[in-house]
């Protein structure tokens, strides 16, 4: 019997892959570095942090205390460890690390190196890791752990990732791979400059099993108003594993960002849940903390951490995207 544990339950530590010259940060290396640093120690002031490093003697020495920091060397392409690392379920209350395919968002970035870390890895785990040839991203997929799964139709049945099969084939395979009853597909919303084919970690979150945060734009004048008020529309029609309603609370929107003449995806859905806090994206803008409130308003039991994202919008990510959860029962044993 396998189960996919939500991000708000119990975790043993969270991943993060470190910026280096061979990744899309070389331009802006240094305050790539300095946004990663700064998630690795909020991160590790709550839990265990697993840093996955290009050389860990250069990366150690970014850090003045070590506390709750672990370092392993593995080569990587890029550092989007949601996407590329394990998803893990627990099967009879044991955890399994999945291990899927990642192509870079359906081949439009070369993702050879990171689409091995996970297996070159294995020994830092001491869990069990079944192969998978199926593509799917970590930022694809949200669970509400007690057999709901969401996502999106733009990402999941793009002709990008799984071509040989059909999407009621797809959705059959999620629930195999992951125990769950229902599976929940949204058809609208994205971000201009998003290169995942709409994740839903940009979009909508369960904060818990009954309610999910989503990305609300009240400007009519912004390109994004009719998606994701359509986004919304189809989220008030769901209902959990049980045919209940569930509960939705909107997110603002940030104004327009740019870098140049391209408009970055800014979202503040991009939060990362950790044992007894949440790092939340912020960018300078007038509605951060309009979104920090409402966070705070739907994680009472959790501290509400800001984490400036400017620099990693500038590749088109946030903060939820460079990090991944490992549930409770993984040991870091190097």
């Amino acid at each position: 019997m396998r189960r996919l544990p939500a991000e708000f339950e119990e975790q043993s530590f969270t991943q993060v892959i470190f910026p280096h010259a061979n990744s899309d940060w070389a331009d802006y290396l240094e305050d790539a570095e300095e946004n990663f640093v700064a998630i690795i120690k909020a991160v590790s002031a709550y839990q265990p942090c697993l840093v996955v490093c290009h050389d860990i003697s250069y990366v150690r020495s970014k850090f003045d205390a070590c506390k709750n920091i672990y370092f392993v060397q593995a080569p990587t392409n890029d550092t989007w460890a949601r996407d590329c690392s394990a998803i893990t379920v627990y099967e009879d209350d044991r955890p399994l690390l999945l291990n899927f395919v990642f192509t870079g968002w359906g081949a439009k970035f070369e993702a050879g190196l990171d689409n091995n870390m996970t297996q070159s890895l294995a020994s830092v785990y001491d869990t069990p890791i079944e192969d998978i040839s199926f593509i799917l991203e970590g930022g694809a997929i949200e669970s509400n752990g007690k057999g709901t799964l969401l996502i999106t139709s733009e990402c999941v049945f793009n002709p990008n990732r799984n071509t040989d099969i059909s999407q009621e084939e797809s959705v059959q395979k999620l629930k195999e791979f992951f125990g769950v009853s229902k599976v929940l597909c949204l058809n609208h919303g994205y971000l201009s400059g998003d290169d995942t084919d709409s994740h839903i970690d940009t979009l909508a979150r369960f904060v818990d099993e009954q309610t999910i945060v989503y990305l609300k734009c009240e400007d009519k004048d912004d390109e994004h108003y009719e998606a994701l008020k359509k986004m919304e529309d189809e989220l008030k029609t769901f209902s959990d594993q049980d045919g209940k309603p569930l509960k939705l609370v909107p997110l603002p929107f940030t104004k327009a960002i740019y870098d140049g003449d391209e408009r970055l995806p800014a979202t503040y859905a991009n939060f990362l849940i950790m044992n007894k806090a949440v790092l939340v994206p912020t960018y300078r803008d007038a509605n951060d903390q309009k979104a920090l409130a409402v966070l705070k308003e739907v994680f009472p039991g959790r501290q509400i951490i800001p984490i400036d994202c400017s620099t990693l919008i500038r590749q088109h990510g946030s903060l939820h995207c460079v990090t991944m959860q490992f549930p409770y029962g993984i040991r870091i044993t190097t």
